[in-house]
């Protein structure tokens, strides 16, 4: 690869030096990232968290996302889970 001289001026995570050593694409499904260990959102888990924010919201001097965790009805996610998950939506 002519250009991994630029790539190396760059943090990289432990699975992008595999990839960039072994060759691009080289990883196989649900390795390395930590996305592919997330489970995805469900549209259902999406339109809980939606209302539960439009609940919790107008609560002066709460925490948001605590509310929203502990109404939350599938356990596991994480606080920055959900926050990622808000943002983007």
């Amino acid at each position: 690869n002519k250009k991994a001289f630029v790539e190396l001026l760059f943090w990289k995570s432990p699975a992008a030096v595999n990839e960039m050593t072994k060759g691009y694409s080289s990883l196989q499904e649900g390795e390395g990232t930590t996305r592919s260990r997330v489970p995805p959102w469900t549209p259902q888990e999406e339109q809980e968290l939606r209302e539960l924010y439009w609940k919790f919201k107008e609560v002066e001097g709460g925490d948001i996302i605590a509310a929203i965790l502990a109404h939350l009805p599938a356990p596991g996610r994480t606080r920055r889970q959900v926050v990622k998950q808000l943002v983007r939506m």
